[in-house]
C-alpha cells in the first residue's frame, strides 16, 4: 500500500484522499442490503440530485479511475471543461458502466484512490497534466480529487443517514483546487458587469482573494488589500456552499458565514458567481 507521494502532494494531501475514500466506503457498506441482507441500498434518492445512491456511487468511482489514469499522464477526454459539457460527459459514461452495488463500487472507489496515489508519486511536481478543467500541476489535481470525493461523499452520507466525511483539515487541502478552479467555472450570466474585490477568510484557516473586474474573474491566493466585501466562513460551509450544496441564507442565519466592508451586500451573491461542475 502507498504510504507516501515523494513530496509530490502538499503535507497531508495523501492521507486525506486515502482517508475520504476509506470513510465514504463505510458509507457505502451502510447502505441497506449493501451486505447482502434484505434491502436496496443503490435505489436510494441522493438529496438535491437526480442521481441514486448507486448511480452517485458509480459516478465517483469513474472519475477516481479517470483521475487515476490523468495522474499517469494518459489523454482521458471528457467535455470541454464547461459545467455543462462535464454534467453530460457525466451521463454519457454512467450509461456505459454498468455496476450499482454499493459493497462492490466502495472496493473500487478505495482502489483507484490507491492507484491515483502510486501515479502521482512518479509524476514531476512542476509539470502540467491535462484535466477535464484544463492543465494542473499535480498538487492541484491531488486537490481535484479530494474536492470531488468530499462532495459527493457528502452526498451519499445523507442518503444513507450517516455522518459525513468533512471537516476543516480536509477542506484547506481542497482551496489549491478551488482557487484554480473558480475562474473556469464562473457563471457569465451571475457576474456580468459585476467589478467587486472580495476578501475570503476560512475561520481559523487559510485565506484567498476573488477580483471580479467586469465580468472577468480572477482567483488569488492572497486576498486584497482593500476588499469592497470581506467574507469570513466556517470551513465546511465554505465547502458545501462553494459545491451547491447548501444555499447561503440558511448558512449565513446560523451564524456560518458572515460578510462585511463596503459593499456586504455582496457576501450572500458569492457563492452564486459561480456554477459546480
Amino acid at each position: 500500500m502507498v504510504r507516501g507521494t515523494g513530496g509530490v502532494l502538499p503535507e497531508g494531501l495523501a492521507e486525506a484522499i486515502r482517508g475520504t475514500a476509506g470513510d465514504i466506503a463505510t458509507v457505502l457498506r451502510a447502505a441497506p442490503g449493501a451486505d447482502g441482507a434484505h434491502g436496496h441500498g443503490a435505489g436510494l434518492p441522493v438529496p438535491r440530485s437526480t442521481w441514486s445512491l448507486g448511480e452517485a456511487a458509480a459516478h465517483l468511482a469513474q472519475a477516481n479511475a479517470l483521475m487515476a489514469d490523468l495522474a499517469a499522464g494518459r489523454e482521458r477526454p471528457y467535455g470541454d471543461g464547461s459545467p455543462g459539457s462535464l454534467a453530460e460527459a457525466n451521463e454519457h459514461a454512467l450509461a456505459a458502466f454498468a455496476e450499482r452495488e454499493p459493497g462492490p463500487l466502495a472496493e473500487m472507489i478505495t482502489a483507484q484512490a490507491e492507484a491515483f496515489l502510486a501515479s502521482v508519486e512518479e509524476r514531476d511536481p512542476d509539470g502540467l497534466l491535462s484535466t477535464p478543467l484544463g492543465a494542473m500541476r499535480p498538487a492541484v489535481l491531488g486537490s481535484y480529487l479530494l474536492t470531488h470525493m468530499l462532495g459527493h461523499g457528502y452526498d451519499l452520507a445523507l442518503a444513507v443517514g450517516r455522518p459525513h466525511m468533512l471537516d476543516a483539515r480536509r477542506v484547506d487541502l481542497t482551496l489549491p483546487f478551488m482557487i484554480e478552479a473558480m475562474p473556469r467555472v464562473t457563471d457569465p450570466a451571475a457576474v456580468a458587469g459585476l467589478t467587486a474585490r472580495f476578501a475570503v477568510r476560512l475561520r481559523s484557516g487559510p485565506s484567498f482573494g476573488v477580483l471580479v473586474t467586469d465580468g472577468a474573474v480572477e482567483a488569488t491566493h492572497e486576498p486584497p488589500a482593500r476588499p469592497d466585501c470581506t467574507i469570513l466562513t466556517e470551513p465546511v460551509a465554505f465547502l458545501l456552499l462553494g459545491l451547491g450544496r447548501v444555499d447561503p441564507w440558511p448558512v449565513i442565519a446560523r451564524g456560518k458565514a458572515l460578510g462585511w466592508g463596503r459593499k456586504p451586500w455582496l457576501a450572500p451573491r458569492f457563492p452564486r458567481l459561480f456554477r459546480a461542475p
